[in-house]
């Protein structure tokens, strides 16, 4: 007679608790071997094996492979189990299925089968496994497979509530996998109308689809934002007693009511309708007047849930931007949020108040809570907050508080945290420059953002106030007077040096006639800090003792006998011995006339887009307000006229052309002392250059050059988005007009790779450069790029520039960490044929190892130290990222240093993402 069994599955609750029990990890191997050579000849030799015997191993088998070891068996006994007719042995089939089966398996013909008959089953448990299993596998097979079943199931009148909630969720899996997969036409209606069905589960998950679905065709989906703000409009209306089933701690379906804020976001007007947009506002005004009702619980999840709501709905207020009574109320609202005792509720208000102080209607609003948000910067426990009210601060700040705010944000510098000085540097120069009434005002606020803050003030923000000084007259004595005054401090920061030594060599002669500010002790007050500065601001030091010759003939001899003594073999410098024995020269040979004529005072600097601003952007990417701020190109603090400082005028210029910080050094003169090429690229000047493979180890560089236009990028990735900023650099002495660069991206690439471009202006002027940024997504692997066709004309004549972006898809690699046993576990199990690819190639001569290892560094995945046997061996980890899957890559590099040859193997989970790996890295050492 056969034992009575249950679900318990006595077998695998034992065997558990012998894995538990394993005092070491060789015992819990051996007892796992043991159980797997039991189930192997169970499975091969045992032809009658009942349901629940299948299933009771199937759950060790997934049990063993949960804990890391591979398993090769027992597939074909998890597809058995999908024809059984027990719930409790399909569960654990489609549980194997789900978790081990590959999408490039033999056996995936006989799951879809199996699948397709659970989805015609008339037990609604039997449907819902099927869909749970379709969804959790998400793959173009099933979306192929299944496109014309789930949509009918969703729209079908027969069909149960819970089946359509479950094909509502699973179409919103496959339909990140293969867009295509939801038809058009009557479909479109059919799906916005799931917004009125009675069963709030149908609803919920109907609204994430169509979210979806519109952030694509929002045109074809229009037709929901009626339907949404009805239903909206029934749940807050509704006493927590009409939705019980749906009200969690007293608020009416919370989760739904977020979606449905959320999808309303995805238009702007939200509406043209005055019915639809009037009961819209009626619901908002709801939420925020449910807001101020007292608590129907003292429970947490009572005020999350409704402040999650109403969050939402003062998202949807700021997205809008047009009530002004909504927009202020929401103000008022989120001020009281200010003071109370939640951390997270703080952070919040302060975050939505930095959107509404850029509203006209509530800016004013926002400026009523100046005094508790400084209180905030200041007195905050956690630094996340004070970040989040110097945002706030930045955000509400106006000519009539901008004085106010800035010394407060001073005075707060001294002491914040050291992870949010520079953001604070930023923004005290950029509010300092668009609401200075006066000009010494700003000179002083930057004065002691160095010497408060000195290690954090980029160079943009130190080029920018020369700028000022240079464009503006009535400062020049007094900034001249001030920074003379600072550089008198003890301790000076270099910074401070460098602005001294410029505006001292332009304007020194302007406080010369105090005794206590003399041409000699300008000289020696700046010369006493020589030693303790960097060569670069030494350089800029030797240009203003070159300046003061002309400015005080009085001190020439001093300061020659410092040109002679660095011009002299010993210097350590090449680049300083050269620039001192040139002016040397200079002073000697030149006479008064000429000296006056090539070391005359700088001119006006024209006006070009704030870099500042541009850095604050790409710190906060989509949260800083626009700003009106103009300024030019950097300083170049030397003469204009002369060539015997052009590698320094080169270098100064181009930190600012490409937004790269790089470090003078070499003779990198230009005839036009503009754009060069600072990331170090090899380069013809006289034709053009493109070359995007280099791009594949590195995201910053000069992509394109002639003797017409510059292109350089600079680009950052995260998991599946990259953001790239392509730089424009006119090297001509003519404007370049017409210009208008355009995406070259075929619809059916997009959806693999989808990139957005922003427009740029359409003259492009002598000497400037202008940038231009772009988003991607990868949606799924690809192995081609998008390319970008330049036209414009150059002295009327029309130009064409077509290149290919550096868009690889090494770029959405995350770099993985593995240990040996690891990496060659996983090595081995991605032994498929479809899953590995193999090159044999000649190395680049003479073979590097060095080398490679810093290409396969910049490639994107984690090279793996002390992990092959052969030392030389090279092997990498990471992970691709897109939309729709993640893709586990693993690679090897064997050199053969006799042969002069390497050995490229590439295995990853996707055919396609290994072939084209593999493809971009041949030859490539």
């Amino acid at each position: 007679m056969a034992p009575v069994r249950g679900d318990g599955m006595r077998g695998l609750a034992v065997f558990i608790s012998d894995i538990r029990n394993c005092k070491s990890k060789e015992a819990e191997i051996k007892r796992i071997n043991k159980e797997l050579a039991n189930i192997r000849s169970k499975f091969k030799g045992d032809k009658t094996l009942d349901g629940y015997q299948k299933k009771k191993y199937v759950c060790k088998l997934l049990f063993i492979f949960l804990l890391g070891h591979d398993i090769d068996f027992g597939h074909m006994e998890a597809v058995n189990l999908l024809s059984s007719n027990k719930y409790s042995e399909k569960q654990i089939g489609y549980l194997f299925i789900s978790v081990l089966v590959n999408t490039n398996s033999e056996l995936i013909k006989l799951i879809i089968q199996s699948i397709k008959n659970d989805l015609q089953s008339r037990n609604p448990v039997f449907v819902n496994l099927a869909l749970q299993c379709i969804a959790n596998i998400g793959s173009r097979d099933m979306a192929d497979a299944f496109s014309n079943e789930i949509p009918k199931l969703l729209v079908s009148g027969d069909t149960m509530d819970v089946v359509k909630q479950s094909a509502a969720l699973c179409l919103l899996r496959l339909y990140r996998t293969c867009p295509d997969i939801i038809p058009g036409g009557e479909w479109t209606s059919r799906i916005i109308h799931l917004l009125n069905d009675q069963h709030m589960g149908v609803v919920t998950a109907a609204t994430s689809l169509i979210d979806s679905l519109v952030k694509k065709n929002p045109e074809e989906y229009k037709g929901c934002v009626s339907l949404a703000v009805s239903r909206l409009s029934r749940i807050v209306t509704a006493s927590y007693t009409d939705l019980q089933d749906y009200t969690y701690y007293f608020v009416p379906a919370p989760w739904l009511s977020v979606k449905l804020l959320r999808l309303l976001q995805n238009y702007n007007p939200v509406t043209e309708d005055p019915g639809v947009r009037g009961r819209l506002n009626e619901c908002l005004e709801t939420i925020l007047n449910k807001a101020q009702e007292p608590p129907k619980s003292k429970k947490v999840q009572h005020s999350n849930a409704k402040n999650a709501v109403l969050f939402e709905a003062i998202n949807l207020i700021i997205h809008s931007d047009s009530d002004a009574n909504l927009l202020v109320r929401a103000c008022n609202q989120l001020g009281q949020f200010l003071s109370n005792r939640e951390t997270n509720l703080r952070y919040l208000a302060l975050e939505s108040m930095c959107h509404l102080a850029t509203s006209e209607y509530s800016h004013a609003a926002v400026k009523k809570h100046q005094e508790v948000v400084i209180l905030s910067m200041k007195m905050e426990k956690d630094v996340s907050v004070r970040q989040q009210a110097v945002d706030l601060l930045y955000a509400m700040c106006d000519r009539s508080n901008a004085e106010e705010i800035v010394q407060e944000m001073l005075n707060y510098l001294e002491t914040a945290d050291y992870s949010i000085r520079e953001e604070m540097v930023l923004k005290v120069a950029i509010l300092a420059e668009k609401y200075a009434t006066d000009y010494t005002w700003y000179v002083d606020v930057i004065l002691n953002l160095i010497r408060i803050a000195g290690d954090y003030v980029s160079e943009e923000v130190w080029y920018r106030v020369i700028q000022i000084v240079i464009n503006r007259e009535e400062v020049q004595g007094y900034a001249a007077k001030t920074v003379f005054e600072a550089l008198q401090a003890p301790a000076c920061h270099e910074n401070m040096v460098k602005v001294g030594g410029y505006i001292l060599g332009e304007f020194g002669n302007l406080i010369a006639g105090d005794s206590r500010s003399a041409p000699m002790v300008q000289f020696k007050l700046l010369h006493s800090k020589y030693h303790l500065c960097s060569s670069m601001t030494r350089a800029l030091l030797l240009s203003t003792y070159i300046k003061f010759i002309n400015l005080f003939p009085e001190i020439r001899s001093t300061i020659q006998e410092v040109f002679k003594q660095h011009s002299n073999l010993r210097s350590a410098d090449a680049e300083l011995q050269q620039r001192a024995s040139e002016y040397l020269q200079l002073s000697i040979v030149a006479s008064t006339d000429v000296l006056a004529t090539v070391l005359e005072e700088m001119p006006s600097f024209p006006e070009r887009e704030s870099s500042i601003l541009a850095v604050l952007k790409k710190k906060k990417p989509g949260r800083v307000p626009e700003n009106e701020i103009r300024e030019n190109k950097s300083p170049i603090p030397v003469t204009n006229n002369t060539q015997h400082n052009s590698n320094h005028t080169s270098n100064s210029t181009n930190a600012d052309l490409l937004g790269l910080s790089t470090p003078p050094s070499g003779n990198h003169a230009n005839n036009q002392g503009t754009l060069i090429d600072v990331l170090g690229d090899i380069y013809n000047s006289s034709g053009g250059v493109y070359n995007t493979k280099k791009f594949l180890f590195k995201n910053n560089g000069v992509l394109f050059e002639n003797e017409l236009i510059q292109i350089g990028v600079k680009s950052e990735f995260r998991q599946n988005l990259g953001r790239l900023g392509l730089y424009y650099g006119n090297k001509t002495q003519t404007p370049l007009t017409n210009f208008s660069p355009v995406l070259q991206w075929p619809p059916e690439s997009a959806a693999r790779l989808s990139v957005q471009i922003k427009a740029v202006e359409p003259t492009l002027e002598a000497g400037a450069q202008i940038q231009q940024l772009l988003n991607a997504e990868c949606v799924e692997d690809f192995d081609d790029a998008p390319s970008i066709e330049l036209s414009f004309r150059h002295n009327g004549v029309p130009q064409k520039v077509t290149i290919k972006l550096p868009l690889t898809l090494n770029k959405f690699f995350e770099p993985t960490e593995m240990n040996g046993e690891s990496f060659f576990a996983r090595w081995k199990n991605l032994g498929g044929e479809s899953q590995r690819a193999q090159r044999v190639f000649k190395a680049q001569l003479p073979l590097d190892l060095q080398a490679a290892r810093t290409k396969l560094m910049g490639f994107g995945m984690q090279l793996l130290d002390s992990i092959d046997p052969n030392p030389d061996n090279m092997v990498c980890a990471g992970i691709i990222h897109t939309q729709t899957q993640q893709v586990g890559c693993l690679l090897r590099l064997e050199p053969n240093k006799q042969a002069q040859m390497f050995r490229l193997t590439i295995r990853s989970s996707k055919e396609s993402v290994t072939k084209e790996v593999c493809n971009l890295l041949v030859d490539q050492f």
